[in-house]
């Protein structure tokens, strides 16, 4: 019999790095591995949390385990989403042993699923994740005030529920419900094009149709989470209404609020975050003015009170924890005061373009770049810890993402640079806490 235990960090990532490139050892490995671990043979080691006195790592593998899946055993996307909760979660939790992460985080196409709760005419391409259809919009200016409530005890909910339940009886984590928020969910549905040019045309019909969407959707679809797992929690995810696409007041004035507007008298609010919008970077910049070549005008300095203002409006729809993402391209230096002084967690994003192996020109000079960048995540992270107040846990118990986090893992990464980065997590001392 097969044990996981043997495949921990960095063992496991080099099967990995062997079965990508088409190694057949490493892929007939691989397919013992996990029919082993379809049947359940490693539930026990699946029940075994991240230790609470490290700098932990987590990652996002459900596009990794679909590539796995398809190469080992021909299962498409459409099947290894919706039909088998067992075979889902226990196949994302062994690849997360591969990986060498600590902490488990089960996320699935949630952008993908959400949109099709309602309808929405979708992809399944064989071995990707699903999306929408652009080309087949749900709704128009005209209509989606017709959108009611889905039913969320079949279909797609229900398949969610299924991988929830099954996390937990094999985790005991908590369970995580993740959900678009009501801009990314208006953009698919919508179109992104469309709710652009009415965002600057008509901004009062776009903000009435995000609250329909809160109040219609994705709020009851939070009661209903809560009613079947009362000690659960949501993630809201809003990429297209993040900073770099609409701009940090856009971003303010109608993502964030929206989402506050749909968790108002909530009772479950604060079990509620969005942690993903991306690009803060373009709050510190400020219009240039006509001045002197020879002298940068004042005008051209970061903006820090803009960004202190646009964290603090994140805050209010993420009072978990304080993220970093790659996309931000703000020092790691910021976030942890941040952290630090709102007495909240860190977790800081590596960005899966970062790590695609297709997209890098110079391997050996990313791999010198990825250590140093590791290496100030994980001081960062650990003086955070140090500093604030933790539960003794230290979060590790926790579903949603903490310390050092992939925000996507999949088939086409460069794992000898999530090594590299790993190998600054592992090498890190205990936290020492007073």
């Amino acid at each position: 019999m097969t044990k996981i235990e043997n495949y921990a960090f960095p063992t496991g990532l080099h099967l990995l790095t062997r079965w990508q490139a088409g190694d057949k050892g490493a892929k007939e490995e691989m397919t013992r591995i996990f029919d082993e671990a379809i049947a359940g043979e490693f539930d026990e080691n699946f029940a075994i949390l991240a230790p609470p006195d490290r700098v932990n790592s987590t990652a996002s593998v459900h596009m990794l385990a679909l590539a796995v899946l398809h190469d080992l055993y021909r299962i498409e996307s459409r099947e290894y989403y919706n039909t088998d909760p067992y075979r889902y979660v226990r196949t994302n939790l062994a690849v997360s042993r591969l990986l060498g992460v600590h902490k488990f985080y089960m996320t699935w196409a949630l952008y993908a699923f959400t949109c099709e709760t309602l309808e929405q005419k979708m992809m399944y391409p064989d071995r990707f994740p699903p999306g929408a259809d652009p080309d087949s919009i749900l709704i128009n200016k005209d209509n989606w005030h017709l959108l009611e409530t889905p039913d969320f005890t079949t279909g797609v909910p229900k398949a969610i529920d299924d991988i929830l339940r099954v996390t937990e009886e094999l985790t005991g984590m908590p369970p995580l419900l993740q959900i678009s928020a009501p801009y990314s969910l208006a953009a698919d549905i919508y179109g992104q094009e469309p709710l652009l040019a009415d965002l600057v045309n008509d901004p009062d019909t776009v903000n009435a149709m995000l609250d329909h969407l809160g109040d219609k959707v994705l709020a009851p679809w939070m009661d209903h989470h809560f009613e079947n797992f009362p000690n659960g929690w949501v993630e809201l995810s809003d990429a297209s209404g993040s900073p770099f696409f609409i701009g940090p007041e856009n971003c303010k004035t109608m993502s964030i609020r929206s989402i506050r507007h749909m968790l108002r008298d909530k009772p479950y609010a604060d079990r509620v975050f969005d942690n993903n919008f991306r690009g803060d970077f373009v709050a510190e910049v400020k219009k240039k003015v006509r001045a002197s070549r020879r002298k940068a005008p004042e005008s051209m300095a970061p903006d820090k009170d803009k960004l202190i203002e646009l964290t603090e409006a994140k805050v209010s729809v993420n009072p978990v924890f304080i993220m970093r993402l790659e996309a931000d391209k703000v020092d790691i230096s910021f976030y942890e005061k941040q952290a630090i002084d709102r007495n909240m967690p860190l977790t800081s994003g590596i960005g899966s373009s970062q790590i695609d192996r297709n997209s890098i020109e110079n391997l050996e000079a990313a791999k010198v770049e990825f250590r140093k960048e590791a290496r100030s995540f994980v001081e960062a992270i650990k003086r955070v810890c140090e500093t604030i107040d933790l539960p003794k846990d230290n979060h590790v118990s926790a579903s949603w993402p903490s310390h050092v986090y992939f925000e996507d893992v999949n088939g086409e990464s460069q794992f000898k640079l999530v090594e590299i980065i790993l190998d600054e997590v592992y090498k890190s001392a205990p936290i020492e806490r007073s």
